[in-house]
């Protein structure tokens, strides 16, 4: 089932997210959805205070080459548990923030744990835009959103520009 996507600045953004402790039914059903709403969007990544879930859980899928198949990643507690000194500078975007762009560096590879759906431990090192996008959607969980890397008046910029857009939906 397809969730609506909160739209920034929205208070729920900006939570640090629970820890999930059991992982249910419930929560796996909850991946499912956001990986759906997610592909729909389209996205590469969606992060459970997205769709006004406090608890730690994300999905991506970054394969962008053409035939190629996909590979959906559900994380539940994802941690970046090392980062490499090199960095990379991508120009992100957000589905909580949309048609807004910005270069953010990030390092350029870093190694994550996380429990997949059927609770088991997983370890992966990512490069690339994997690394960047799991970054990302893990900042979310800390209540972090891309933007809050740039300037003061960048920020205050495009948070304008979302509420507008509120405005302009809320009347549609």
């Amino acid at each position: 089932m397809k969730r609506p996507i909160l739209i920034h600045p929205d208070p729920r953004l900006k939570k640090v997210c629970d820890p999930v402790t059991d992982l249910s039914d419930e929560l796996r059903a909850l991946a499912d959805d956001m990986l759906e709403t997610m592909y729909d969007a389209p996205g590469i990544g969606l992060a459970a205070p997205q769709v006004g879930i406090t608890q730690r859980l994300i999905v991506l899928d970054c394969v962008k080459e053409e035939n190629a198949p996909p590979r959906p990643l559900i994380m539940f507690n994802p941690e970046v548990v090392a980062s490499s000194d090199e960095k990379n500078t991508y120009e992100e975007g957000c589905l909580s923030i949309p048609d807004q762009y910005a270069e953010i560096t990030r390092p350029a590879k870093v190694t994550v744990t996380w429990i997949d759906r059927e609770g088991s431990e997983q370890r992966e090192d990512f490069g690339g835009l994997w690394a960047t996008c799991v970054q990302h959607e893990i900042d979310h969980l800390n209540g972090k959103l891309f933007i809050d890397y740039l300037s003061a008046m960048k920020r205050q910029m495009i948070t304008r520009k979302m509420q507008k857009l509120k405005r302009e939906k809320a009347r549609a």
